[in-house]
C-alpha cells in the first residue's frame, strides 16, 4: 500500500509547464483537417463525452492552436490528471489520465476536532472523482477550523493511498500543533477606565494558568467583534455618546506563540441630559398625555437604553390610548459646550403593517406555546418593529436556545408581515455531584438537578441532597414562569433541614412548604405573595442544656401556617449595567391557627465603582424582627446569625445566650437565637495587581450589628444580651473565582463583642461541582 503526497502548491505551475512544452508535433503553422479522433486511457468517461468537450469536429480544418486549445479544456475540466495529444496521419490520438475516484476519506492525528465536524467542513466526498483544488481548499478550511481554536500552526497535509480500479484513499494528515494564545490585551485611547476595568468588559481573554478551562484566551475575529460591541455598549451607556473602537491591532511574537491585542479606542466627553421634551405630528395624539410616562430627567447621565426604555413606555402608553402604528422618533441635539444631550421625543405616523402570523422552526423539544409566550402581540395585530425586537430579547434571554433570530418579510398582502422565529436549541438541564465547604457548617456532600426548561414547558425543576457534618437537607422545586400565559410566576418549594450542631446541646427537625405568585407591579418591582407550612421540632436535648431549651422542647412538635408578601426593586433591571446600583427587599409572613405572628424583614443594598471601575463600594442593610401576639417563639422560630449574616463570628457565636457558668467559671451556656436582629455591612473590592484571568480580587469590610430578644423569660435562666448590644468587626477577603467554584477566604479581627460570644478569626466558604 504506498501513500502518494499530493502537491498542489506547485500543481497549477505544473500544469503551466506541461502546456507550454508539449506541442502537437510537425504540423508547423499549418492548418490540417482531422478524419477521426481516438481517445486512449479513458476507463470512466465515455469516449463520446471526452470528444464532445474537445470541441473538434471530424472533416474540420483547424490549425494546432486550435488542437492545443481543446488539450487545454480538458485540463481544465478538472476530470483528468493528465492530457497530451499527437497527430498519426489524419487521425487525431488523445491520450488521458483520469483522475482516480475516491474510495474514502479519512482524518489522521486530530484530536482537538472530531472526525463528524472535519467531515462537516470539507467538500470532497466519497465515490465521486478527486480533485486535488478541492483537496487544498478542504486542507485550508481544516487549518483556519484549527485557527479558530487558537491552533495557528497546525498543518494539514492531502495524502493518497492507492487501491485498485483507480480508486484511492483520501486521508488528511493532521499536525494540530499548541494553542497560540493571547497574552496581552492592552488599550490606547482610555483614561476614564483602566485597562484591567476594560479586559473584564470583553470576551476575549488573556491567557492564564487555568486556560484550559477558560477557553476564551484564543485569538477569534468573530470574538473580536463581539468585543468592540461590548465596549462601545460599556461606554456608551456610561455616557460616552461619541466612543467608538478606531482599530484592534493583532500582532503574533516571534515565535509564533502568543497574541498581542491591541484596542485603539477614542473616549470622547462624558454627556449628560439637557432638556427633555415631547412633540406631536398627529392631530389624535396629545403630546401632554405622554409626559407622565418619561423618566429620563435633565442631569441624568446619557445612556442609549434609558432612551429605548422611554420609547417604548410612550408607545405602550398609545396603546392603551387606543392609538396604532404611532411611532417615536427620538431626535437627540447636541450642546457641546455644556457637555448635554438634548432629547425630544417626535410622535410620528408609523407604517400601517399587521402581523399575518408568527413561523417557530427548530424547537425541537421546547413547546410553540412557550417561545409565542414571549410575544406580546398576536396575528392580526398592528405590528410594532420594537416589541418584535423586545420580543426576541426575551427569547434569547429564556437560556433555552443557543441561537435565536426573529426576522420579518412581506405576507401575502401589502399591508401584511410575517414574522419567523428560528431557534437553535441547547442543553437546559443539568446533574452534578460536588463538595460544600463552609466554615459555619463544615463540609458537605451535595447531589443537584436541575432543569431550566422541563418537558419543553419552560418551566424550572430543581431537587439538592446535601448531607454534611453539621446539616443534612433536601430541597425540591418548581415554578412555572408563565401561569396562564401572563407574565405570572408560579412556583412551589419544600425543604427539609435536620441539623447536628456543635455549637448547642441539641438537634432540630426543620420543613417547610410554600407555594407562590410572582408578577410585576412597577418596572423594576416585583410582588410575591406566598402560603407557608412550616413544620418545627427540638430533639436530642442534652441533660445539661438550659431549662429553656428544655420547656420548648418538651412542647414537641410545632406546625404553624402563615401567609405573606415579599417586595422587591432592582435599579438594574432596566436592562443598564451602570457604575452605580440600589436594590431594596421587604417581607412580611403573617401566622394563624395555633400561633399567630408577624414576621418583617428587610434588605437594602447599594453598590458604586469609583476609580475607572477598579474600586468597588458596597453599602448593605439587613434586619428583622418576629412579633408573636399569641403565644412566644422557639429556637425553630428565632433567627440565628453566623459568618453569612455578619462575619467573624461563629454559626451561634452572637446574640442572646444562656449565661450557666462551669466549674470554671466560663459561660457555657447554648445560643437562644433572638426576635431581631439588624446588620450594616460595609465592604470593598479591588483588583490586587494579578492578571485578571486568575480571577482572584481583594477586599475590605466593616460589619457593624446585634442579634437580641428571646421574647421570653424562664425562672433559674440568665439571658445574656437579651437587649441590643452592638458588635463589630473589620477585616480583609480574598476572592478567588475558579471554574470550579468561587472561594472567600475572610479574616477578621473583633472590635466590638462581648467575652461570652464565639468569634472566628478565619473563615472560608468552597462551593464545587464534579
Amino acid at each position: 500500500m504506498s501513500r502518494v503526497k499530493v502537491n498542489f502548491r506547485r500543481n497549477v505551475a505544473l500544469v503551466a509547464l506541461v502546456t507550454a512544452l508539449q506541442a502537437i508535433p510537425a504540423v508547423g503553422q499549418q492548418s490540417f483537417v482531422v478524419n477521426a479522433i481516438t481517445v486512449q486511457g479513458n476507463q470512466r468517461i465515455e469516449t463520446g463525452t471526452i470528444v464532445t468537450q474537445l470541441g473538434l469536429a471530424r472533416g474540420q480544418a483547424v490549425s494546432a492552436a486550435d488542437v492545443n486549445d481543446a488539450i487545454q479544456k480538458l485540463r481544465t475540466s478538472g476530470l483528468f490528471e493528465n492530457v497530451d495529444a499527437d497527430l498519426q496521419g489524419g487521425t487525431l490520438v488523445v491520450r488521458v489520465q483520469e483522475y482516480p475516484t475516491i474510495n474514502r476519506i479519512n482524518f489522521e492525528g486530530n484530536e482537538r476536532i472530531s472526525d463528524e465536524q472535519l467531515a462537516g467542513l470539507i467538500n470532497s466526498t466519497a465515490r465521486r472523482v478527486f480533485n486535488p483544488a478541492q483537496a487544498a481548499d478542504d486542507a485550508s478550511r481544516i487549518v483556519m477550523a484549527y485557527g479558530n481554536e487558537g491552533r495557528i500552526n497546525a498543518t494539514v497535509n492531502p495524502v493518497l493511498i492507492n487501491r485498485s480500479d483507480n480508486r484511492v484513499d483520501l486521508v488528511f494528515e493532521i499536525a494540530e500543533s499548541a494553542v497560540t494564545e493571547i497574552e496581552r490585551i492592552s488599550f490606547v485611547g482610555n483614561s476614564a477606565y483602566s485597562d484591567g476595568r476594560l479586559r473584564r468588559v470583553l470576551d476575549t481573554k488573556e491567557a492564564g494558568l487555568l486556560r484550559a478551562l477558560i477557553r476564551r484566551d484564543t485569538y477569534s475575529p468573530e470574538r473580536i467583534n463581539v468585543d468592540r460591541r461590548l465596549l462601545t455598549d460599556f461606554y456608551n451607556s456610561r455616557g460616552y455618546a461619541d466612543f467608538r473602537v478606531q482599530n484592534v491591532d493583532v500582532a503574533l511574537t516571534q515565535g509564533r506563540d502568543a497574541y498581542m491585542l491591541t484596542f485603539n479606542v477614542e473616549e470622547g466627553p462624558r454627556y449628560r441630559i439637557g432638556n427633555v421634551t415631547i412633540s406631536s405630528a398627529l392631530p389624535e395624539a396629545d403630546a401632554k398625555a405622554f409626559e407622565d410616562v418619561l423618566r429620563l430627567s435633565r442631569g441624568d447621565v446619557y445612556s442609549p437604553t434609558n432612551i429605548d426604555n422611554d420609547v417604548q413606555r410612550i408607545e405602550n402608553q398609545a396603546l392603551r390610548l387606543g392609538l396604532n402604528f404611532v411611532r417615536v422618533d427620538p431626535v437627540i441635539t447636541r450642546d457641546p459646550a455644556n457637555l448635554r444631550l438634548n432629547v425630544e421625543y417626535k410622535l410620528v405616523r408609523g407604517e400601517r403593517l399587521f402581523i399575518e402570523r408568527i413561523d417557530i422552526e427548530g424547537n425541537t423539544t421546547t413547546l410553540h406555546r412557550v417561545v409565542r409566550s414571549q410575544f406580546t402581540a398576536v396575528e392580526g395585530d398592528p405590528f410594532n418593529p420594537r416589541a418584535i425586537r423586545e420580543s426576541a430579547a426575551r427569547i434569547r434571554a429564556l437560556g433555552f436556545f443557543s441561537d435565536a433570530q426573529v426576522n420579518v418579510r412581506p405576507g401575502t398582502a401589502d399591508d401584511r408581515v410575517v414574522v419567523d422565529v428560528d431557534v437553535v436549541e441547547q442543553p437546559t438541564g443539568s446533574a452534578s455531584f460536588g463538595v460544600n465547604f463552609g466554615s459555619d457548617d463544615g463540609m458537605a456532600l451535595i447531589a443537584s438537578y436541575q432543569e431550566q426548561n422541563f418537558l419543553g414547558r419552560g418551566q424550572n425543576l430543581g431537587l439538592t441532597l446535601s448531607t454534611g457534618e453539621t446539616n443534612r437537607v433536601l430541597s425540591f422545586s418548581f415554578a412555572e414562569p408563565a401561569l396562564m400565559g401572563r407574565d405570572l410566576r408560579g412556583a412551589f418549594d419544600f425543604s427539609y433541614r435536620r441539623t447536628n450542631s456543635d455549637y448547642a446541646l441539641y438537634d432540630t427537625n426543620m420543613g417547610r412548604l410554600s407555594p407562590s405568585l410572582q408578577f410585576p407591579v412597577s418596572e423594576r418591582g416585583r410582588l410575591t405573595l406566598n402560603y407557608g407550612l412550616t413544620y418545627g421540632d427540638i430533639i436530642d436535648v442534652y441533660p445539661t442544656a438550659s431549662k429553656l431549651i428544655k420547656d420548648e422542647a418538651a412542647e414537641g412538635e410545632r406546625w404553624t401556617n402563615s401567609v405573606g408578601y415579599t417586595y422587591t426593586w432592582d435599579s438594574r433591571r432596566n436592562g443598564v449595567e451602570e457604575d452605580t446600583s440600589f436594590g431594596f427587599r421587604f417581607s412580611q409572613d403573617f401566622g394563624f391557627g395555633d400561633n399567630t405572628f408577624i414576621r418583617t424583614s428587610a434588605l437594602a443594598t447599594a453598590q458604586t465603582a469609583v476609580w475607572g471601575g477598579d474600586l468597588i463600594l458596597r453599602a448593605t442593610l439587613e434586619g428583622g424582627y418576629l412579633h408573636y401576639t399569641d403565644g412566644a417563639s422557639r429556637l425553630t422560630d428565632r433567627y440565628f446569625m453566623g459568618s453569612r449574616v455578619m462575619r467573624g463570628f461563629a454559626a451561634g457565636g452572637i446574640g442572646p445566650r444562656d449565661g450557666t457558668l462551669n466549674a470554671n467559671g466560663d459561660i457555657v451556656g447554648d445560643a437562644l437565637g433572638g426576635n431581631a436582629y439588624a446588620v450594616l455591612r460595609l465592604e470593598t473590592e479591588f483588583p490586587l495587581g494579578l492578571p485578571e484571568e486568575y480571577g482572584i480580587k481583594g477586599g475590605t469590610f466593616i460589619d457593624y450589628g446585634s442579634l437580641w430578644d428571646v421574647g421570653k423569660q424562664v425562672a433559674g435562666v440568665d439571658i445574656l444580651s437579651d437587649d441590643f448590644i452592638a458588635r463589630a468587626v473589620a477585616g480583609v477577603s480574598l476572592f478567588w473565582d475558579t471554574p470550579l467554584g468561587p472561594l472567600r477566604f475572610n479574616f477578621s479581627k473583633p472590635l466590638m463583642v462581648e467575652d461570652y460570644d464565639n468569634t472566628r478569626n478565619f473563615e472560608l466558604t468552597v462551593s464545587t461541582s464534579f
